[in-house]
């Protein structure tokens, strides 16, 4: 009897070891990876707590290394998306920028937003080297977006002539210097005043979103260069910021200028800065707006614009920021589009990733 239940015991603790569990109970679950250590995960987040009651499930590892700014990682590591990953075994793993990229992980995936050459060639070559890991995103593909001048070429091109809506670009122009003596080459393209101006490269920098409206040629000169000039659109007051993860869709109304009337053009004049409608606080979800206004662009549009968009641009993780026309029957304009945006901003953001990130494993699992 005795031996029987010493062999019982034995074998519970290798089992235990195993599965990487302490022979007391399972507390080794609430721990993560964290570089080359296990560390203490962070509490739950939004009062969610995984219990006792729900069942362990064994399932093997699928590690995302993530180089991220300090202030990416904050908004989107969050714990509720950490907590949720977990349950699904994926872990998110940082990776330490002091060290070579090919001796960390091994990593199933590599989630990154820095900018700068060398941190190009480094993600390129691991790339090449680990081509059984997955990059998110290619960074030649995510250069053609930093630049607001090749951002939007190929747009007009789509394939949507089936489609219940129809995208357009606004007419824009470059300005790499001297913005007081490009008043003559607005005219000279067709440009119309007002003019949106905004910065032409995207450097994860606060100005690089900053964005002006320059009533009249006299105001050009008040302008950084180098600037893109567009046209602007009379759309209700009412932008669309559509987030793209993967195949996942979702969209959100974010409050924008007022439509503007011939009148209005003649009596204003200089450069009026925008509000910036990427924040939470512009959310139009509970403003009063025109139904046809405030209506979101038809599900199938979306779908087939966002496919094309994927090929396009080879990317899965960005938002387009659209505008309807004002008085148009789903006439709609693309007027910016971000590489792997604030997602922490879109509803439900962590379950979304969680999705993505559980498919990506299966899709793995299958292929070997």
């Amino acid at each position: 009897m005795f031996g029987t239940l010493a062999s019982r015991e034995l074998e519970t603790a290798r089992l235990s070891r195993d599965l990487g569990l302490s022979c007391g109970g399972f507390e080794d679950l609430g721990m993560r990876m964290e570089g080359e250590n296990m560390v203490p995960h962070r509490g739950e987040g939004e009062g969610e707590q995984v219990t006792e009651t729900e069942p362990f499930q064994q399932t093997q590892r699928f590690v995302v290394g993530y180089a991220l700014t300090s202030k990416k990682k904050k908004s989107f590591l969050q714990p509720k998306l950490e907590t949720l990953a977990r349950r699904k075994g994926i872990y998110f793993v940082a990776i330490d920028l002091n060290r070579p990229l090919s001796e960390q992980g091994p990593f199933d995936v590599v989630l990154h937003k820095l900018l700068g050459k060398e941190w190009q060639d480094i993600i390129e070559d691991y790339q090449q080297n680990h081509p059984e890991v997955t990059v998110l995103d290619p960074p030649g593909e995510i250069q053609r977006i930093h630049n607001r001048q090749s951002m939007l070429q190929g747009l007009a091109d789509l394939n949507l002539s089936d489609c219940s809506g129809s995208i357009f670009v606004p007419k824009q122009m470059v300005v790499l210097k001297d913005s007081a003596s490009s008043a003559d080459k607005v005219v000279e393209a067709g440009l119309k005043f007002p003019l949106v101006a905004k910065p032409l490269w995207i450097d994860g920098t606060a100005k690089s979103h900053q964005l002006f409206l320059a009533y009249d040629r006299f105001s050009l000169a008040e302008l950084d260069p180098p600037i893109v000039l567009q046209e602007f659109v009379n759309h209700g007051g009412v932008l669309f910021k559509v987030f793209v993860v993967g195949d996942t869709i979702k969209v959100v109304r974010r409050l924008s200028l007022p439509n503007i009337s011939n009148c209005e053009k003649g009596k204003v004049d200089g450069v009026f800065k925008f509000p910036r409608v990427s924040s939470a606080a512009a959310s139009a979800d509970n403003a009063e707006l025109d139904p046809s206004v405030a209506e979101l662009p038809p599900k199938p549009f979306l779908e087939a614009l966002v496919k094309e968009l994927r090929s396009l641009l080879g990317l899965r993780l960005f938002n387009i920021d659209m505008i309807r026309e004002h008085g148009s029957n789903n006439v709609f304009y693309v007027i910016d589009i971000n590489y792997f945006p604030g997602y922490a901003k879109m509803p439900d953001y962590e379950q979304v990733f969680v999705d993505f990130f559980h498919n990506m494993a299966q899709d793995k699992r299958r292929c070997k």
